[in-house]
């Protein structure tokens, strides 16, 4: 099973991201990722979803999401061109000798480094799926004190 990633433009609502969360559960169906942001109309928030099911299982999903009261729109991403990120924050413990090593690999990467003390820098690193997982590859033998993954926005590109 591949990720599917499904976007929901929703009532900015009290509940409504329990209701989702409970149609999810209460029909077995397993939630990979889930990001929820006001969108440009401050009555309205944006959704993304990702899941690993079966086409089929993601296509009841998609119909089940449709008749949600609170459901504005459902934007289904396996048939359209998109744009996917992701963002990573990380605290790694440095010391003299690390600190150099993990600026450098930061500066290949693109990766920002957002807050620096004696000991530690804290990083953000935002990009597709690939590039993040490279980053994370690469601090594996670092000391990792703490991180957390945003998991997957996506916009689909626009028709020309």
């Amino acid at each position: 099973m591949t990720r599917h990633t499904i976007s929901v433009l929703v009532e900015n609502k009290f509940g409504v991201l329990a209701r989702i969360a409970g149609l999810f559960s209460g029909r077995g169906y397993n939630i990979h990722s889930l990001n929820v942001a006001p969108s440009q109309d401050p009555r309205f928030s944006r959704m993304t979803i990702v899941v690993r099911e079966k086409e089929d299982v993601l296509d009841q999903i998609i119909k089940h999401l449709e008749k949600l009261v609170n459901t504005v729109e459902v934007v289904d991403f396996r048939n359209t061109d998109n744009v996917y990120r992701e963002t990573v924050l990380t605290r790694i413990g440095v010391d003299s000798a690390s600190r150099h090593e993990v600026i450098e690999f930061c500066q290949i990467l693109g990766a920002s480094i957002v807050d620096v003390t004696r000991d530690a820098l804290t990083i953000e690193v935002t990009g597709g799926e690939h590039k993040i997982d490279r980053f994370l590859s690469l601090i594996e033998d670092y000391d990792v004190q703490m991180l957390t993954r945003s998991g997957r926005i996506a916009l689909p590109k626009p028709r020309q």
